[in-house]
């Protein structure tokens, strides 16, 4: 525990951006999630800078991960360990993807359609689930239906495997799957009333222009969709009407200029419904669609 002023921590705040530029967001997101210092307490802190403060941690241990930060351009989640994500707080590795806020829209997605129909849905997948943050919230969403979560990475499947058993998710609800997309759902094929996924979407030229911090350090397994960014999303919508239960459900997370190319992969796959929903910053982010009933 470390104790001082809130003007002795403003001037190492100041002190530390000017030796090591950066964006101020990251170093008070530093300062919430390892030193405990929320957001609206530093705030107040500089209205009344004579308040003592007290951070989890000490100062030097904050300005070695800032500058590991800066310097090698690790992303602050990495080195920490960990994410928050919705109303969760989830192990990460370089071997997963860092969640993003506009993922969490998949989710809000998903629960409108569920209080649209009136129905919960008693069987549910989610492909490419990563640190398992689509699954966690999901199995959390409805606790009485049954989920798989698919990832072809086995170092991806203990990530998500250890968030669930930390947030006391039951296993016979929630099933980890080793493979591609769909290939490990066969026995449930027709029978998935609604399926999400967050695939790798970016175009390959595009993932090799994006900023270090993602570039050479998030999984590109993750990133890279391929020369036009819809490899992954071909195959999942292609074999969708195969594994969806009559009336099933599919929401996709794309890119933000992908909208028209995956609604129209969408129809001609003879999915019915196909729309697109808005992102956060009104950008069409997510694609949607429901297999046909008879």
């Amino acid at each position: 525990m470390t104790r001082l002023s809130g003007t002795a921590l403003h001037q190492w705040r100041r002190q530390l951006l000017a030796e090591l530029p950066g964006p101020s967001s990251g170093l008070d997101w530093l300062l919430d999630l390892e030193a405990g210092l929320s957001w609206q307490l530093l705030q107040a802190s500089q209205l009344h800078p004579e308040r003592e403060l007290q951070l989890r941690c000490g100062l030097d241990h904050l300005a070695a991960l800032w500058r590991r930060h800066c310097s090698d351009q690790v992303p602050l989640q990495y080195l920490l360990g960990r994410c928050p994500w919705r109303d969760l707080e989830l192990a990460v590795s370089d071997a997963v993807l860092i969640p993003r806020q506009e993922t969490e829209l998949l989710v809000e997605l998903a629960g409108d359609l569920v209080r649209a129909t009136g129905s919960t849905p008693r069987r549910w997948a989610d492909l490419g689930t990563g640190s398992g943050c689509l699954a966690l919230a999901l199995a959390r969403l409805w606790p009485s239906s049954e989920g798989w979560a698919v990832d072809r990475s086995a170092e991806a499947l203990a990530i998500a495997r250890a968030n669930a058993e930390h947030w006391g998710l039951p296993g016979a609800r929630l099933h980890w799957c080793s493979g591609d997309w769909w290939a490990p759902l066969a026995p449930q094929a027709g029978s998935l009333e609604l399926v999400v996924s967050n695939p790798p979407y970016i175009p390959s030229a595009v993932v090799d222009a994006l900023e270090p911090v993602v570039r050479d350090h998030e999984p590109r397994l993750a990133l890279d969709g391929g020369v036009d960014g819809l490899d992954a999303l071909r195959c999942i919508i292609g074999e969708a009407p195969r594994m969806l239960a009559p009336g099933g459900w599919l929401l996709l997370e794309h890119h933000h200029d992908q909208a028209k190319a995956v609604v129209e992969l969408m129809q001609r796959a003879e999915l019915v419904d196909c729309r697109s929903a808005a992102d956060l910053e009104g950008h069409a982010r997510f694609a949607l669609a429901r297999r046909e009933r008879p």
